[in-house]
């Protein structure tokens, strides 16, 4: 892991085919860690940091991030153009490769910062806050926005917003194709009850041809994204990518062309203990801090259930990380019997 990075890598091959979605309380620097294990490829997002903890709190400890992790990007929460700005040059500081302003993020929380999904009604302003991170960095700054807020599902508002905030220099948008309602849903409703509208987002490729276009909700196979990457330029996943990690294992083979690894969930599984044994030494990180990332790694396997029941077991935390592996997949061994 580095304090800094400052030399951004550049990866020569189109990282945003494929994404892990930034994902509050999941998508940790030890959570990606582990989904670098699985994937060499796919692009990487921190979960979204505002402008207020950088500018306020403690940066290392939002910033600092397992050099491993590249291809990464920063996700910001903001809505001031000259915190983004000041928070841009910190993310090329500290050697992400890419810069996301959230406008999707639905939560009050949010909304009383004002800014999340609710910039989707300031499309000035957006652009106002991109070009100030465009004239701030090197890096790529893209948009992860809604197809809509609350009851506005006609296409032009989406168009509008993508086609004033692209003129402010952003190329690339991911776009949530759900609305997101501001009033009367938590967040998690937000992911689940507005309903998916993929054809939105294929009418804005159409029509921005020269903008790199990612779609962002429901995908949980290969299928189903492959059906996006005819019409796309990239798919982002969330919710399966954290409960249903080892289908990352497929990814670079499946979307980007390599040839296949083998290895299997024991190898990630072992690495992960090198990885919590090394973050105890050198940060006093606990083990269980970590683990709790990849508890979907054995999904849909015979004895899953006490696996995940081991690794969960705060009782057993004094015991190195290894010792709980074994006593893990002895528990498993006996279930599956």
């Amino acid at each position: 892991m580095t304090d800094r990075n400052p030399t951004p890598s550049t990866p020569n091959f189109d990282a945003s085919r494929m994404s892990v979605a930034p994902m509050m309380d999941w998508t940790d620097r030890h959570c990606r860690y582990l989904h670098r294990l699985l994937s060499g490829r796919a692009l990487l997002y921190t979960e979204m940091v505002t402008t207020g903890a950088l500018l306020h709190g403690d940066v290392p400890r939002h910033l600092r991030f397992n050099t491993e992790e590249h291809p990464l990007a920063l996700q910001l929460g903001g809505s001031e153009p000259a915190d983004l700005a000041h928070c841009a040059r910190l993310a090329e500081e500290w050697g992400y490769d890419e810069v996301n302003l959230n406008c999707g993020c639905p939560s009050e929380r949010v909304q009383r910062g004002a800014f999340g999904a609710c910039l989707m009604n300031e499309p000035k302003l957006v652009a106002d806050c991109v070009k100030a991170m465009v004239d701030a960095t090197a890096l790529p700054v893209t948009v992860k926005h809604r197809i809509g807020i609350d009851k506005i599902e006609r296409y032009e508002f989406v168009r509008d917003f993508v086609g004033q905030v692209s003129e402010a220099g952003c190329n690339t948008f991911i776009v949530h194709a759900r609305n997101a309602w501001l009033k009367g849903l938590s967040p998690k409703q937000n992911r689940e009850v507005p309903p998916l509208r993929y054809e939105l987002v294929h009418r804005l490729k159409h029509e921005f041809p020269q903008l790199c276009i990612s779609i962002n909700g429901g995908f949980a196979d290969n299928e189903s994204v492959h059906q996006q990457l005819r019409l796309l330029d990239g798919v982002m996943v969330g919710r399966e990518a954290y409960h249903n990690p080892w289908w990352l294992a497929g990814w670079d083979a499946e979307f980007f062309g390599e040839a296949s690894i083998e290895r299997t969930r024991e190898d990630i599984e072992l690495q992960m203990c090198d990885y919590m044994a090394r973050e105890a030494a050198e940060h006093g990180t606990h083990w269980w801090n970590i683990a709790r990332h990849m508890l979907g790694l054995r999904n849909g396997l015979p004895g899953a259930r006490r696996w995940r029941q081991v690794w969960s077991d705060h009782r057993l935390k004094e015991l190195a990380p290894h010792e709980v592996m074994r006593r893990a997949h002895t528990a498993e061994a006996v279930a599956a019997d």
